[in-house]
Order: structure tokens, then C-alpha cells, then sequence
């Protein structure tokens, strides 16, 4: 495969991109994630931490779409520069690296900043026990942060809580966006757009803060509770787009659940017959991809 640097933050940083694979292999490596397609953890380099984060594009057809519409790591560069411009915390990157096959992305490496002093939002909040002035404080501050992104003309198609990480130092709470890579820029970011981020964080944040804490949150984003009639207004829009995601996600999932019930009654009878291909087994198992 071809390697193809395209951000190194210094010549060193460019030395370390080419051999990200042989660092990863090394019992210095601390991995925070692995799943079938995505590995990331922390690496160590003259001194320096950085996160480290592999995505395999999967399929060669979905690697040539990536070429075409921009790697992973060509991504998290543009959306890493569209934070920097408007002056949002993020991690910052060091490298960016693709490798390419017959015309496809096959990998994207992206070494950036590693926020040892962070937490992500869920941990952060949590981690005094049930403080509500501290909740209180996080809530609005995150919320003011959000808005002021939205403001500022940007947004993201991945907005939960696992990609929101804080920091407290002397008295002062940074919020940073990390996996950049869905950052989008627009003139002026509309309220459906708004509504969506906010119920991608409604959706995710619900695992552990009660309902009138999220309905805190969505004032605090208006910047205020407003009137009682806007205020009906906007809740019933934030609750409409919700049911709709849910509806989708439901209908996403029941498909999942159809295709797994086929492909495990598909394992059933191969099992039981004596004549079943053991080769058919991973085509039945594709099924629930």
C-alpha cells in the first residue's frame, strides 16, 4: 500500500507518521479503543503523548467514496481548521496519514493532542456525585459553548457527549470537540440543523441526567427560558425531531433484528443438517452488518 502524508506538524512529526503502524504494535502503545474497522489509544514520542486513532475505510468501494469525498483523516484536517479559525478548543492535530490501493483509501491515521487533563462530558459531570450547582455550571457552560458554535456558523452531523471533553483549571472549564471529522461550516446554521445537534446530545446525555435537566439545558441554550408560548414552541419542535430520529432508528433497528433472526435460523439449520456448507455461514452472518 502507498502511504500519503497530508499534515505533519514538523519534520519529526512526518518521521513519526510513516511508522505509526510498527508504533502501534509496541508494548508502549496504551490502546482506549478497538473494534473491527477503528484502534486508537495513546503513543509516546520523544517525550510527547499523542492520541493515535486508525480507521479502516472497509470496503474498496467505500475506500474509493473516501477518496473521493475526503479520508477520515482529510476530514478531521478540514474540521480541525474550522475550529482553529473560529477559536474552539479541539485537539490539536500533529499528523494526518492515508493509505491508498488501487485507487481507494484503505487507512486513515490522524495523531493529534493528547488531553490527559480532560474527561468526557458524562464522566466530568459525574464526577463530583450529585452536585447540582456544579451540573448547574457544566449545563450552562456547555450549552453557551454549543450556541455559540452554532453562531458562529458551525456545526457537526456527530453531536453527543462522548465527543464533548472538559477540562477545569484554575476556576475555568474548557470544552473541547474531538472527532472533527463531521465539523461543517455554513453561512448561518439553521434551526433545523440547531434542533439536530441538540437532539443528538439530548439523545446521548439521557443515559444519565433526568428530563428536566436536559430541558434546563435547551433553555440555557435559548440563552433563557423564553415566553411560555415560545417556549411550547421550541420544546415541541425539539420533541418532534426526536420522534422522528427514534422512529428512524427504530425501523434501522428492527431491520437488524429481522436480519439476525434470519441469520441465526440460517446457523440453526446448517448445524443441524449434515449436509450444511460450512461456507454459507458468513453470508448469513453478513447480513446483520
Amino acid at each position: 500500500m502507498r502511504k500519503r502524508l497530508l499534515y505533519a506538524r514538523s519534520p519529526e512529526w512526518a518521521a513519526t507518521a510513516q511508522r505509526l503502524e510498527a508504533l502501534m504494535a509496541e508494548p508502549g502503545f496504551r490502546p482506549l479503543k478497538a473494534t473491527a474497522r477503528a484502534q486508537a489509544g495513546v503513543i509516546e514520542c520523544d517525550g510527547t503523548k499523542a492520541f493515535v486513532k486508525r480507521v479502516d475505510s472497509g470496503s474498496w468501494l467505500k475506500g474509493v467514496v473516501d477518496r473521493l469525498r475526503g479520508s477520515r483523516a482529510r476530514r478531521t484536517l478540514r474540521g480541525a481548521a474550522i475550529l482553529e479559525t473560529a477559536g474552539f478548543a479541539h485537539p490539536k492535530p500533529f499528523a494526518a496519514l492515508e493509505t491508498r490501493s488501487v485507487g481507494a483509501v484503505r487507512a486513515s491515521y490522524v495523531v493529534s493532542e493528547a488531553l490527559s487533563n480532560a474527561r468526557m462530558l458524562s464522566a466530568f459531570a459525574l464526577g463530583d456525585g450529585r452536585n447540582f450547582v456544579r451540573r448547574k455550571w457544566i449545563s450552562e457552560a456547555v450549552a453557551r459553548e454549543i450556541r455559540g458554535m452554532h453562531d458562529a456558523g458551525i456545526y457537526t452531523r456527530d453531536m453527543q457527549e462522548t465527543n464533548l471533553m472538559l477540562e477545569a483549571r484554575d476556576h475555568q472549564l474548557t470544552i473541547y470537540f474531538v472527532d472533527l471529522e463531521d465539523f461543517q461550516r455554513a453561512r448561518k446554521v439553521s434551526m433545523r440543523r440547531r434542533m439536530l445537534n441538540l437532539v443528538h446530545l439530548d439523545r446521548s446525555i439521557g443515559r444519565f441526567v433526568c428530563r428536566s435537566q436536559r430541558l434546563r439545558f435547551f433553555y440555557n441554550y435559548l440563552g433563557g427560558r423564553p415566553a411560555h408560548d415560545e417556549a411550547r414552541r421550541h420544546v415541541g419542535e425539539l420533541f418532534e425531531i426526536r420522534r422522528r430520529i427514534e422512529r428512524r432508528k427504530g425501523r434501522e433497528l428492527d431491520a437488524h433484528d429481522r436480519n439476525s433472526h434470519l441469520a441465526h435460523a440460517q446457523v440453526a439449520v446448517d448445524r443441524k443438517s449434515p449436509s450444511g456448507n460450512i461456507g454459507s455461514l458468513p453470508q448469513a452472518e453478513s447480513g446483520t452488518d
